[in-house]
């Protein structure tokens, strides 16, 4: 395979823009006052703080552990005291705030010693664990956790994609990355093609970035791995998407609501290389990365190596300042970004360019007209979509619809609402449809799962009811079989018929039975002898008197003897 070809696909849609490319060499930015390390810089759960108010950390040092699976550490990128653990703002498009660690510089930059190891002798579970306790994520702004895209599971790889088109106007830090730090890109993707498994590797670069490409070529052609071919792709917007570049690649399209790994095919960033070796090979974690600083607000434009966590104040002083106070700052490219809330905001891992544009720079904030239904959105849209379509459906509330013409498959490049005649902000409705569509769903998963514990608690307390009117059966079932045996027993031993379903029965049949053996068979009463008065001789008896001890009467023994209110015996 050739180290270099042209690419043989295209996307259909897209724009041609005025690029703003920078070619100014990277520069290490200087020693931040203060750095505020957001606890959440990547897509999943926040990471767990371990560190307390007033603990010296070293460079390198973990400051917070991941805490679930789509989750990873982040790092100190300096030495310095910890002097706040609180919310601070972010760079963000709510502009709230977020937990953050303020670190106090101490300006002797201590760092952990590095721990380097050979990747290519590793298996791929130890290289996707070094990455992610590395705290790497994706540097191409989507900042999703690494390893996890390194991790294919079932699914065979057979390509790697580095995304160097970086298509937006402005924005410069890859195709410096990739003029200066070629070798190292490469030392990346070996790493990579190692940990999935893959064949090839297809790097992906904008036809406006020569020295990149020149670099790279050389880079490739100086290893002579034939599994690495850097591809020349034309230049347009929104190249650098990942399902447009890798269309552009390899022709293949990846489906409605699919991912690359569907076709077999992973996507990193030039920048996400570098920080895998780094990992790596060296043992270090990602504290540091590549950010543009330019636009026509900003004095010198310059990509600089940037500690994470540095306010943005600062880049912008080092960058020789603000040429107007209403500039309004952008994170990101002018197509894609978002105006952050102010300069006080850190460096996070997806901040690839700070845009500081004049209001005389931005499209004029003219009311919205009518849709005219001219069609130049659809023609526009890179993802094959009818955005208009979409636009009613979503301005109706008539959120199913907007699904049924793919609406999770608009990549929100902004194309259509810029060739829009009626300056309708389109992206903006189709923004509100996802969120109001994600709420429902959050909705009706809490319901579901309602749903479920109370269906779970029926059937407890029914089957709770069964197992005691169960038991209740069983007993009764015992006893009447206790007493069958028992009246059985008895009928067997006395010859007489028992009651066999009466306990009581048969316990009188028993004591009948009893009092037959103690007689021998006779009735009791006839055994009884009948009490006699014995004959006492005139001696034995009592020599006291009895005087007024009356004597038998004449109405014979037994008879009452009473007297009379007058004395009289009747």
């Amino acid at each position: 395979m050739s180290v270099h070809a042209q690419a043989q696909f295209r996307f259909p849609g897209g724009l041609a823009l005025d690029y703003h490319k920078l070619s100014a060499p990277i520069q290490d930015a200087a020693l931040p006052q203060q750095l505020v390390v957001p606890l959440s810089q990547h897509i999943g759960q926040p990471a767990k703080c371990l560190v307390s108010i007033g603990e010296h950390v070293l460079g390198g040092q973990p400051l917070a552990a991941a805490e679930g699976y789509v989750s990873t550490p982040v790092h100190a990128a300096t030495s310095g005291t910890v002097v706040a653990i609180e919310p601070r703002p972010v760079p963000h498009p709510s502009g709230l705030s977020a937990p953050c660690v303020v670190i106090e510089p101490d300006g002797q930059d201590t760092q952990q010693p590095d721990t380097p190891a050979d990747g290519l002798a590793m298996d791929a579970t130890a290289l996707r664990n070094r990455i992610r306790q590395a705290g790497v994520v994706g540097l191409g702004g989507a900042a999703f956790p690494s390893f996890i895209k390194l991790n294919p599971g079932s699914s065979v790889v057979d390509t790697l994609v580095i995304n160097g088109a970086e298509c937006e106007p402005y924005i410069s830090c890859d195709q410096a990355l990739m003029r200066e730090r070629a070798d190292d890109i490469l030392n990346g993707v070996q790493i990579m093609l190692h940990a999935l498994d893959a064949q090839r590797c297809l790097i992906g670069v904008e036809d406006n970035k020569p020295d990149a490409i020149d670099a790279l070529i050389d880079a490739v052609s100086r290893r002579g791995d034939e599994r690495v071919t850097v591809v020349t792709v034309p230049t347009r917007y929104p190249q650098g998407g990942e399902k447009q570049l890798i269309q552009t690649l390899t022709g293949r399209e990846i489906p409605s609501h699919g991912l690359p790994l569907d076709i077999g095919i992973v996507c990193h960033n030039p920048g996400t290389a570098v920080a895998v070796w780094e990992a790596v090979t060296l043992g270090r974690a990602l504290t540091h990365r590549v950010v543009t600083v330019t636009g026509p607000g900003i004095a010198n434009p310059c990509n600089l190596r940037v500690r994470i966590g540095t306010p943005v104040r600062e880049l912008l002083a080092q960058a020789g300042g603000l040429v107007d106070p209403d500039v309004r700052l952008i994170m990101g490219g002018p197509m894609m970004g978002f105006a952050l809330s102010g300069a006080d905001v850190p460096v996070v891992k997806a901040t690839n360019c700070i845009l500081a544009l004049r209001p005389q720079d931005l499209r004029p904030d003219t009311p919205a007209m009518p849709c005219i239904r001219c069609g130049a959105c659809a023609d526009a849209c890179p993802a094959g979509l009818l955005p208009q379509q979409l636009y009613w459906h979503a301005r109706a509330q008539e959120f199913d619809k907007t699904q049924d013409y793919k609406l999770f498959d608009c990549i929100e490049c902004g194309c259509c609402a810029q060739v829009c005649p009626s300056q309708i902000p389109l992206v903006q409705y189709y923004r509100h449809a996802k969120t109001e569509i994600w709420a429902e769903e959050r909705a009706q998963r809490k319901a579901d799962v309602a749903r479920q514990r109370h269906e779970a608690r029926q059937a407890r307390l029914e089957r709770e009811e069964a197992e005691k009117k169960a038991a209740r059966e069983a007993k009764k079932a015992a006893l009447r079989a206790k007493a069958e045996k028992k009246a059985a027993a008895a009928q067997a031993a006395g010859g007489e018929t028992a009651a066999t379903d009466d306990p009581v029965a048969a316990a009188i049949a028993r004591a009948k039975a009893k009092s037959r053996d103690k007689t021998g068979g006779a009735p009791a009463a006839a055994a009884k002898p009948a009490a006699t008065k014995p004959d006492l001789p005139p001696e034995a008896g009592p020599k006291t008197s009895q005087p007024d001890s009356p004597g038998p009467s004449d109405n014979g023994p037994g008879t009452d003897r009473r007297e009379s209110p007058s004395g009289d015996a009747t």
